[in-house]
């Protein structure tokens, strides 16, 4: 690409744990959970130009070509880009690395990564951490503000740190301190919407979780998190029963410390003592029609 370019990182988005806390009156779910950005997701490039343009590579990229230009339920990037910067133009190119509609905050984190890139090629100044100073960050016109009205899970994205979730997905508080360790992740080839994943969830809800302030190393992290759980993982696996077998087959590799699916799937995460354990996985885990992915818990 040409020098003109600036490009910009967007991380996969996995939740560690997912518990579905309570129901506001206007029907969103309130949540509780623990969000990591491994080193692993899309990019996005962008070069001045007179109007706003998109057009996809990667190689999911094709699966979003026929998607509308909707205001309000179009993609994500279109949308960002004219949530801050209304009229202003660029041409951007998103390289889609990640499956759609995969339970890892694809769509979410390419928004977040637009408002980044874009903040940086028209010269607008960026947000304090949305982590570090939530309360800043969604004050009326902040950056985080703005990630808020684009979906719940793009002002953690906008950071791309580990954070706990709160709220449906804006309220943030920083992370546990976590230990070096290894994850794999792995898509049946198979999308799941979020909507049909909450519609066949059963009544109750869960306790928020109680954290320690850090883990010493992975294993207690896993056996810590293995006391929690997806409440989204059941009825995902009712209507995605080949998330069964893709948690099947994680636990069953040596090393893993704990299987469980991410976000309302269909995407499942191993957890591993450390990122060459991960990656061995999932180059075993390989198959057709499956995604993997093996390296470090934390992107560097």
């Amino acid at each position: 690409m040409p020098g003109s370019w600036v490009s910009e990182f967007a991380p996969a988005k996995v939740n560690l744990y997912l518990h579905v806390t309570g129901r506001r009156p206007d029907g969103y779910h309130l949540l509780d959970s623990l969000a990591v950005f491994p080193a692993v997701g899309d990019r996005l490039l962008a070069m001045p130009a007179e109007a706003l343009s998109l057009t996809f590579e990667g190689p999911f990229g094709a699966v979003l070509e026929g998607e509308a230009d909707n205001p309000e339920t179009g993609n994500l990037v279109l949308r960002a880009a004219r949530a801050l910067g209304g009229t202003a133009g660029a041409r951007i190119v998103l390289e889609k690395q990640l499956p759609v509609a995969s339970g890892i905050g694809g769509g979410s984190a390419d928004a977040a990564a637009t408002l980044r890139l874009l903040c940086r090629l028209w010269g607008l100044p960026l947000a304090a951490s949305p982590v570090a100073s939530a309360r800043a960050a969604l004050a009326p016109g902040g950056l985080a503000a703005i990630a808020l009205t684009l979906g719940a899970d793009v002002p953690v994205c906008l950071a791309s740190r580990p954070a706990r979730m709160g709220g449906v997905g804006e309220a943030l508080t920083p992370a546990p301190g976590l230990p070096p360790a290894g994850m794999v992740l792995v898509n049946p080839g198979v999308a799941l919407a979020t909507a049909a994943v909450f519609r066949a969830r059963g009544a109750g809800f869960s306790a928020p979780a109680e954290l320690p302030a850090s883990w010493p190393d992975a294993a207690t992290m896993a056996n810590d998190l293995g006391k929690l759980r997806n409440d989204l993982e059941p009825p995902a696996i009712g209507l995605c029963p080949v998330i069964g077998v893709v948690l099947s087959a994680l636990a069953a590799v040596p090393g893993c410390l704990l299987a469980r699916m991410s976000g309302s799937g269909a995407t499942c995460f191993g957890l591993f003592p450390d990122a060459a354990t991960a990656e061995a996985a999932a180059r075993a885990l390989a198959r057709p029609g499956w995604w993997c992915w093996g390296g470090a818990l934390e992107a560097p």
